[in-house]
């Protein structure tokens, strides 16, 4: 009786003094009688918290360690405790046992308080109790409590006095663990399984369903208004407070000269005044076109006119430094030029002050005026690698959906500094090197070109720079212009949009020992669709897919124990916008049915869960008959010439179907060269001719621009005298025959 009434009056004083607020009691309720209840740690009130909001007399599993520390013996005297000693083996057989006896019983699977934030270590042996035991795991999460003085994160996050604690206690699930695995690798695996369960849990209990300002606001929130949150070359870093004001303000001047829906250009470079441009559209309910200026004035032209773009965002400042004067000249023609030093001429003092004081009452009135998370974000354009460029619609939700997935396998703090050299009209620039850093408390610096290969590891040493995103175009630029110690603070070194070669990781993994995480994704999925991390690694695959997403590997003719990808997820886009009806989004849909992303790779997923790309479906030649990987022909190529930069096309070929040629900057490659650097590859998996040149087309990415491969292989090929195949002729058609004694 003393009991109840004790736990009635500490939870009324609970909830008053943090708020306290929980979501899903009826999952508790399904759970049954023998359930492992696994909650992540984020603070010492966390035991408290379960012992006072639980409705039974529950079991808490506890490190021996903590158990006898002394003020926390009234505590366990109120409750049922099973001591855990972590380094006894035997502890767990003992809980294993405990369960024979249906009970509910809590255990923290990190086996300590966070020191992050975020979800740390999940130890193999919770995954074994819960599959030797056959327990029903009720996942719960508990946020807010890391931002009180009871947690571990002094000087790392702005602790509070008495944040808002929320408890979401999630379906109950159970482990499946394969009746094959025994012993050591069983225990792997369903440690494995519970890692996924808990990540899964962070992810689906996160705020992911509302605006990008609105998570700007909540970012504010957490980290404080003083916090400083974005610098460039200008020198002149923002905080929260700063941020929100300023954006305020251009979104006030915006909103006059364009309408709710639309679709705005963006032709700006990497820099705070951009990102405030981006965030004044979306906060106004306005869909920021970020345009590659890189392409050229046609291919801006035809991005502007596929997704009805009337008004495009620029500044004089940039198209003089650029030099883009004649692109801005003919983009003018079609569309109106509008240049943010003159809208800011049109902002009055008393503008001004009126932004100062939204920005201050955000919270209140925001909220109210709020779009739906489901609405356009953003368009973004792909490359062209497939011709004409689409553009890419992404709601809010999809971006946000897509950071928390990341959150969820790796941590970040407000302590990070993110380099970010990938321009935003790039899906990898925009959501994870600039979306990512600002809603998440992490300091953000832009710079303009990822082409200083010597200035930018200068700036990553100056800077103390602890995250950086990059292709391996310019991570290998990067590692031969460093000096050993520019990197020395980096924490995270996040490698996309292209294969990372074995040398780039090998180069980094020694010169600098920072171990490259290699990732993978597109435009399509925001981009991020899946993703080494430090606890989850496996050289030469992508990582794991992003919590809450599907997938499905389509049957290709010819190739075995790999699949076309088609992916579904929160993170998927709203569709495209074509360039045979422009203006019209199509959702995306596959053979697999409505909301699923044909990705067009041929990929092969292991008992792990780790991707190995194989290539393109369209970058696979049919060769008499076999389909022949033109990644696999750039691999062996960079296996034979490591420095050099390499490509790998097909032209038609009336004999065979396709043959594969190879360009290359190595000066004195031969196929007689690599087919005896090859050992054991067949003749059909070698190119049939080497192509030398200075250098392999680029895209601003940094990845190769295939199309441009390709017409440069023809033109070397075709319009040569002397440029047939090895051993090959040209017949009147244009293509490529080969003698019959070959």
């Amino acid at each position: 009786m003393l009991k109840k009434v004790l736990r009635k009056v500490v939870g009324a004083i609970l909830t008053l003094v943090y708020r306290v607020e929980i979501t899903g009691m009826e999952n508790y309720e399904k759970a049954g009688k023998r359930v492992l209840i696994v909650v992540n740690h984020t603070s010492f009130l966390d035991p408290l918290m379960l012992w006072v909001f639980l409705p039974d007399d529950i079991t808490f599993a506890i490190n021996t360690g903590i158990s006898q520390r002394w003020w926390l013996q009234p505590f366990l005297s109120l409750s049922r405790i099973f001591p855990m000693n972590p380094t006894q083996p035997m502890s767990l057989k003992a809980l294993i046992h405990h369960f024979r006896n249906d009970t509910r019983t809590v255990i923290f699977p990190e086996g300590r308080i966070t020191a992050t934030g975020g979800l740390m270590k999940v130890y193999d042996g919770t995954g074994m109790v819960a599959d030797k035991t056959q327990a029903v795991i009720l996942p719960i999460r508990i946020y807010g409590g890391q931002f009180t003085h009871f947690s571990r994160l002094h000087k790392v996050v702005r602790l509070r006095l008495f944040p808002k604690i929320t408890i979401s206690i999630l379906p109950p699930t159970r482990v499946s663990t394969p009746e094959h695995l025994r012993g050591k690798a069983r225990r792997k695996f369903s440690g494995h399984l519970l890692a996924d369960i808990m990540s899964e849990m962070m992810f689906t209990t996160s705020a992911f369903r509302q605006t990008i300002f609105q998570s700007l606001l909540d970012a504010r929130t957490i980290h404080g208004g003083k916090h400083v949150i974005v610098e460039d070359l200008e020198r002149k870093p923002l905080t929260y407070n700063a941020l929100i004001s300023r954006t305020i303000i251009l979104g006030n001047a915006l909103a006059k000269l364009t309408s709710a829906g639309e679709n705005v250009g963006i032709f700006l470079p990497n820099s705070t005044k951009t990102l405030v441009t981006i965030l004044a559209l979306q906060a106004h309910g306005r869909v920021p076109a970020m345009l590659n200026y890189s392409t050229g004035s046609a291919a801006m032209l035809s991005a502007c006119r596929i997704a009805e773009v009337k008004t495009v965002l620029t500044s004089r400042q940039f198209i003089e430094k650029a030099k883009l004067t004649f692109e801005a000249a003919v983009l003018s023609k079609e569309v109106q030029l509008v240049y943010l030093e003159d809208v800011a001429l049109t902002i009055t003092t008393q503008d001004k002050f009126k932004a100062l004081r939204q920005g201050k009452t955000a919270n209140c009135w925001y909220p109210k005026t709020a779009q739906n998370p489901d609405n356009p974000a953003v368009v973004l354009f792909t490359s062209g690698s497939e011709g004409t460029p689409k553009g890419v619609v992404l709601s809010h939700a999809n971006i946000l959906a897509n950071l928390k997935q990341l959150e969820a396998r790796i941590n970040f703090t407000p302590l990070d500094v993110v380099l970010n050299f990938l321009p935003m009209f790039h899906s990898f620039g925009f959501t994870v090197g600039s979306m990512l850093p600002i809603l998440s408390g992490m300091k953000v610096f832009f710079y303009p070109t990822p082409l200083h290969y010597t200035v930018i590891p200068e700036i990553a040493y100056e800077l103390k720079a602890t995250i950086m995103f990059g292709t391996n175009t310019f991570l290998a630029a990067y590692a031969k212009k460093a000096h050993p110690y520019d990197f020395y603070n980096m924490r995270y070194v996040v490698a996309g949009a292209e294969k990372l070669q074995e040398t780039t990781r090998l180069t980094w993994l020694d010169k600098f020992g920072i171990r490259v995480l290699e990732g993978y994704g597109a435009t399509e999925t925001t981009p991020i669709t899946s993703v080494n991390t430090p606890m989850y690694y496996k050289a030469g695959t992508v990582g794991r897919f992003m919590p809450s997403m599907e997938y499905k590997l389509e049957p290709i003719p010819g190739i075995e124990e790999a699949g076309q990808l088609h992916v579904k997820g929160p993170n998927i886009m709203l569709g495209y916008l074509l360039n045979d009806n422009p203006g019209k989004l199509v959702p995306p849909e596959s053979i697999y049915g409505k909301g699923w992303y044909n990705t067009g790779d041929i990929v092969h997923v292991d008992d792990e869960g780790y991707i190995s790309i194989r290539g393109r479906s369209k970058r696979f030649a049919k060769v008499s008959g076999e389909m022949v990987s033109l990644t696999a022909v750039e691999q062996l190529a960079t296996n034979a010439w490591p420095t050099a930069h390499h490509a790998a096309t097909s032209i038609p070929d009336t004999r065979k179907g396709e043959l594969v040629v190879l360009l290359t900057t190595q000066k004195d490659a031969t196929v007689k060269y690599l087919s005896a650097v090859s050992p054991g590859v067949a003749a059909i998996s070698l190119p049939k001719k080497i192509l030398v040149v200075d250098s392999i087309p680029l895209l601003a990415s940094g990845k190769i621009n295939y199309p441009a491969v390709t017409e440069l292989v023809l033109s070397m090929v075709f319009e040569s005298d002397d440029s047939g195949l090895e051993e090959g002729k040209k017949d009147k058609t244009g293509e490529i025959y080969e003698d019959e004694d070959d």
